[in-house]
């Protein structure tokens, strides 16, 4: 298993689900749960309060009060750096390029396993996105095949080496890993991957992947394994 640490938040508006998703994570895999709320509202006001924001917060889509919709929104603007794995009872894969749109870094239901849920949480704090394999068969069937390719050198556009994190950050490495290849510092992949997100609109590691296909900056076949 995973022994990756990292700060977790809890959102859902079922107070069970919350003690029960707390208890687990931390007596089992020793994750800090450092913030519980029952919506969004509430999260974001504890937010505003506490000297260490979470990583990663696992965030219920009905709730009272406000949305994960609209809570996604919120985060987007003011802690961008919280990556958000939605977990829903209202899961549906047809929603997948949604919630790739609205800021979700992984969508998933809430039947899912526990020791499966704590695994994909490990794969989106490291490389910033999870995807199951039916979502990727959506992704797949919604992929226009005349979106225009990219132009390298085209005004505002990705330069070669931000060209070349990009299909890196694709092929699921880490920060770590990218700059081991390139022979450049953590912190300067960090500088190009932000630049990158910049110039194409997109809000998070998820995104670019499918900003990725629908320009043909990466062969669908070679990331989409199967």
């Amino acid at each position: 298993m995973n022994t990756t640490h990292f700060n977790l938040a809890i959102v859902d508006d079922d107070q069970l689900v919350v003690e029960l998703l707390k208890n687990f994570f931390q007596e089992k895999a020793k994750i800090h749960v450092g913030i519980t709320a029952h919506n969004g509202f509430d999260f974001l006001e504890a937010l505003q309060q506490t000297n260490t924001i979470p990583d990663l917060v696992l965030l219920d889509l009905r709730m009272d009060k406000m949305n994960g919709i609209d809570t996604m929104a919120v985060l987007e603007k003011e802690f961008p750096s919280i990556k958000v794995v939605v977990l829903s009872s209202h899961y549906k894969r047809s929603f997948m390029g949604f919630m790739l749109k609205s800021g979700a870094n992984a969508f998933l239901p809430k039947g899912i396993a526990p020791d499966t849920l704590l695994e994909v949480l490990h794969e989106v704090h490291a490389k910033g996105h999870y995807f199951l394999p039916e979502q990727i068969d959506v992704i797949k069937e919604q992929l226009s095949s005349n979106t225009p390719k990219l132009t390298i050198g085209s005004e505002g556009l990705l330069s070669e080496r931000e060209l070349e994190v990009l299909k890196l950050i694709c092929l699921q490495l880490t920060a770590k890993e990218i700059g081991e290849r390139l022979f450049i510092t953590q912190r300067t992949v960090e500088g190009h991957k932000n630049r990158i997100l910049l110039k194409t609109g997109v809000k998070n590691t998820a995104g670019l992947v499918l900003y990725s296909v629908q320009h043909h900056l990466i062969d669908p076949k070679e990331y989409f394994l199967g």
